[in-house]
C-alpha cells in the first residue's frame, strides 16, 4: 500500500494534534512533519517533500497565502490543501490564486478532511461543501472582472492552459503536461487573458470556478 505523506502547518498545537490523530488513524496516511508558522512550513515541506501539505490560512511569519506561493515555486510537486476558519470567499480566492489545490473549513466533518487530502493527493481540486455552493453562486454572477459580456471562444490549448493555471500548476509543469515549451504556454496564457480581458491570476481562478473546472478530475 502506498502511504500518503502529509505535512501539517497550523499555529495551534491542539488542532495539529487532533489533525495528526485523525490522519494517522487512516491506514494509508502518514504525517511526516509539522510546523507552527508559515516560514517553518515552507522549509519543512522543502526538506520532506510530502504528497500533501495542509496549510492554515492565518499563521505567523508567513501567511498561508505567502507560504503557498513559495511552495508553488519551490516544491511544485507538493499539493497544498488550505485549512481555515474563514469561510469568506475572499480567503478562498486568495488561496486558490496562490496555488492551493483545495480549501477546507476547520468546522467541516472529519471524514470530509480525510476525503480532501485523498482528492488533492490524486491531483483533483477540492472545495469544501460548506463554501462551494455560495462561492459558485457568487462567481456565477457577471461581475466586471469576470470577463467580457459577450461570449468568448477559447482554443482547446488556451482552455487547457487556463485550467492548469487555475489548479496552481507552475508554467514549467504545464509545459511538461501539454508537451510544449514554456514560452508556448505563456503565449496561450496571454492570448486567453487578452480574449477574456483578464488582468490577474485571480481572474483566471474565478473564471475556472464559473466554468466548473475546479470540480473536475
Amino acid at each position: 500500500m502506498t502511504m500518503l505523506r502529509v505535512f501539517l502547518a497550523d499555529d495551534h498545537p491542539i488542532l495539529r494534534n487532533g489533525l495528526r490523530s485523525l490522519l494517522e488513524a487512516q491506514p494509508d496516511m502518514q504525517v511526516v512533519g509539522e510546523a507552527s508558522d508559515g516560514a517553518s512550513a515552507v522549509e519543512g515541506v522543502r526538506q520532506l517533500q510530502p504528497h500533501v501539505a495542509v496549510i492554515d490560512v492565518s499563521m505567523p511569519r508567513l501567511s498561508g497565502t505567502q507560504a503557498t506561493e513559495q511552495l508553488r515555486r519551490e516544491s511544485p510537486g507538493v499539493k497544498v490543501l488550505a485549512l481555515s476558519a474563514h469561510e469568506d470567499k475572499g480567503y478562498v480566492q486568495q488561496m486558490l490564486a496562490a496555488g492551493a489545490a483545495g480549501y477546507v473549513v476547520k468546522r467541516t466533518a472529519a471524514e470530509e478532511l480525510v476525503r480532501a487530502v485523498r482528492l488533492v493527493a490524486s491531483g483533483e481540486p477540492y472545495l469544501d461543501p460548506i463554501i462551494a455552493s455560495s462561492l459558485v453562486a457568487d462567481l456565477s454572477q457577471p461581475p466586471g472582472a469576470a470577463g467580457p459580456a459577450v461570449a468568448v471562444e477559447l482554443s482547446e490549448r488556451e482552455s487547457a492552459v487556463l485550467r492548469l493555471i487555475a489548479r496552481g500548476l507552475p508554467v514549467k509543469q504545464i509545459a511538461s503536461e501539454l508537451a510544449v515549451g514554456a514560452r508556448t504556454v505563456e503565449t496561450y496564457r496571454a492570448r486567453a487573458m487578452e480574449k477574456l480581458a483578464f488582468k490577474t491570476r485571480a481572474d483566471i481562478v474565478r473564471y475556472a470556478v464559473r466554468q466548473g473546472w475546479l470540480g473536475e478530475s
